[in-house]
């Protein structure tokens, strides 16, 4: 098979710490080869990073040529007295990576030859420096958007807002594919951009086998012997997994069985956010019930994962068109899910297409205090339904970069046709004068 090389531009990259959009990135850098790509990435200098791990550096093949641009955090490195123009974070805090990506990419391009060009959100950064790299090569470009930029209620500064939608806006000007990580997500942009429909494509999250692989047969006992553990791992967002109404629930039936105090704890680890979970915790009189515990290892976390006896979701209304990207590890797992999030969003969708039927809308105690003693019920009595293993099998990370590496074949291929720069210009040169910058950030 030929190889063809893409430049991956990708701010959320190893030693960062702390994004599951890390894994996302790292694992199509890892599992493209394998399908005639060979990836190059374009990230950031790790000063730009509020924390940094060395732990997935090593993941990072040996062969893949990783140029770190100069970058800078406005909030950390251009503020005086902690305090900053909003222009400096707009359209995010390291709008001063496009200073050195740009430069320091198009001399990528130069030398390397990429055929592909692929950015990532979550920071828009990453898209304005795929932009201008698209601009300047008349390479293709593919924009991986993930999940939605601007929408309701975020970002929550209306400026910011503004510039959010001018960089998405930017982005449907001139991108040639726009990556969503959900079938919510595509249908909004569809919705918002009917003319760039047919260049909207879905590659889902995913899992990464080979680190479960790792773990080579973990004991399985349960994580306490006394008690159901419900684990939910990773970050606790206040706005969009606020987990009061979960507690007023189990606060309501401690009320009306006692007993129940005996047989499960709740579980949070890693949810950032720990000084607002314990003051939930102490409003509902749960400190004998819900544990606050610190992040683990990568691998230690999905170990911990095989051995709870339930796993924990939680996602707001708002979140619709999302999916949080630790559902996959969960479906690995395989163990039981409870899916706190409004049963007509993406994430419960995904829960029924897996055969996984305990849901319950975040905010509806009655609602939850009814789906978790269910849960709990099943648990005891061993029948408590795991992922479809077929669904499990689909969802590797694998796959999403087989997925991934079609739709660059597609590009690719209509990239060599010799007239694929008069069609651009035809297709798009009046929806991009538009959208023209003023200058490189705004």
């Amino acid at each position: 098979m030929v190889e063809r090389r893409v430049l991956m531009i990708a701010y959320h990259f190893p030693p960062l710490k702390g994004s599951s959009g890390i894994l996302r990135t790292l694992h199509f850098v890892r599992d493209l080869p394998r399908f005639g790509w060979q990836p190059m990435v374009l990230s950031a200098h790790p000063r730009a990073y509020e924390a940094c791990s060395e732990e997935l550096l090593a993941e990072v093949p040996a062969q893949v040529l990783v140029n770190r641009a100069f970058a800078l955090d406005a909030r950390r490195h251009l503020s005086l007295w902690r305090r900053y123009p909003g222009w400096l974070a707009r359209p995010d805090r390291w709008t001063s990576w496009l200073l050195g990506a740009i430069p320091r990419g198009w001399l990528l391009i130069r030398r390397q030859r990429p055929a592909v060009l692929w950015s990532t959100y979550p920071i828009p950064s990453a898209h304005l420096i795929g932009y201008w790299l698209a601009r300047l090569s008349g390479l293709p470009w593919v924009a991986d958007f993930r999940d939605p930029m601007a929408h309701d209620g975020y970002p929550e500064d209306a400026q910011t807002w503004q510039s959010f939608l001018r960089t998405e806006q930017r982005v449907f000007a001139r991108a040639d594919l726009a990556v969503f990580a959900t079938p919510g997500a595509a249908a909004l942009y569809r919705t918002r951009y009917p003319t760039a429909a047919a260049r909207i494509h879905v590659v889902e999250n995913g899992y990464d086998e080979a680190s479960f692989a790792d773990l080579g047969q973990p004991e399985l006992a349960p994580l306490l012997a006394s008690k159901r553990v419900l684990l939910h791992s990773g970050i606790v967002y206040p706005a969009w997994r606020n987990p009061e109404a979960l507690f007023a629930a189990l606060r309501s039936l401690l009320n009306s069985q006692p007993e129940l105090a005996q047989r499960c704890v709740l579980r949070f680890r890693a949810p950032v956010h720990d000084a607002f979970i314990a003051t939930l915790r102490e409003r509902y009189d749960l400190q004998e019930q819900v544990e606050i515990l610190p992040a683990l290892p990568y691998r230690a976390a999905l170990a911990e994962m095989l051995r709870a006896d339930g796993l924990l979701l939680m996602q707001s209304a708002d979140c619709n068109a999302q999916i949080p990207a630790k559902f996959y590890e969960y479906l690995r797992a395989s163990r039981p899910i409870c899916a706190l999030t409004d049963p007509a969003g993406d994430t419960a969708t995904a829960m029924r297409a897996a055969g996984l039927p305990h849901i319950a809308a975040l905010d509806d105690a009655a609602q939850i205090a009814i789906t978790l003693q269910d849960f709990l019920r099943s648990m005891d009595a061993g029948t408590a339904p795991v992922a479809k293993p077929e669904v499990v099998s689909a969802a590797a990370r694998s796959e999403r970069a087989r997925e991934l590496a079609h739709l660059l074949d597609g590009l690719h291929q209509r990239a060599v046709k010799p007239n694929r720069k008069t069609s651009i210009a035809a297709t798009r040169g009046k929806e991009e004068e538009s959208h023209e910058l003023a200058d490189l950030s705004d």
